[in-house]
């Protein structure tokens, strides 16, 4: 019951968040992801790797998204605020935050195998992408736009196993470091 409850909470930022930015409503992402993230850590016993994993994911947002966005091979609706001007938007960098909280939940079945993870972003990064800009124009891809689909593609490949590879080392390493501090044996 919990992984479809983390499953049904990152569905709904994900589509309040591109819904939001398709209405130049931003904030509505940025509350859903607070609430899904204060949800998500109180029912967590791993709440560090849950931090861990918000931050890299923002780190990987600001890098991949801010890449596209300056380079012009991608054009987001709603595109401020956003840290550094043409960088990755805010409304991007909410819907990472709550992909992170589902990486030691519901897709935590990619842990087992990288290569998996990596070919799951490769597809799934750009297929995400197209969608929410044929459905609510949230990010336009310029001519010819394959060029778009192939980076987005590139860096989701890259991203995806990095982020699943360390959310498997950070959560193998949570228990461990629990019984070390409550003085128990796993």
């Amino acid at each position: 019951m919990k992984l479809w409850l983390n499953f049904v909470g990152y569905e709904i930022v994900w589509f309040v968040a591109v819904i939001g930015a398709s209405r130049g409503r931003i904030w509505q992402g940025v509350l859903a992801v607070v609430l899904f993230a204060l949800w998500q850590c109180a029912v967590s016993s791993r709440r560090m790797t849950e931090l861990k994993l918000m931050a890299l994911a923002v780190g990987c947002g600001l890098v991949l998204d801010g890449f596209l966005a300056a380079s012009g091979v991608v054009r987001y609706a709603a595109p401020y605020p956003s840290l550094p001007s043409g960088g990755a938007p805010l409304w991007i960098l909410v819907l990472w935050i709550a992909f992170a909280l589902t990486l030691t939940q519901c897709l935590r079945y990619l842990q087992k195998n990288l290569w998996v993870a990596a070919l799951f972003g490769g597809i799934g990064g750009p297929l995400v992408f197209w969608c929410a800009g044929r459905a609510w124009g949230v990010v336009h891809f310029p001519a010819p736009s394959w060029h778009a689909l192939a980076a987005l593609a590139v860096g989701w490949g890259l991203a995806m196993p990095l982020l699943v590879g360390m959310a498997s080392r950070w959560s193998a390493r949570a228990p461990r470091a629990w019984a070390e501090a409550t003085h128990e044996h796993v």
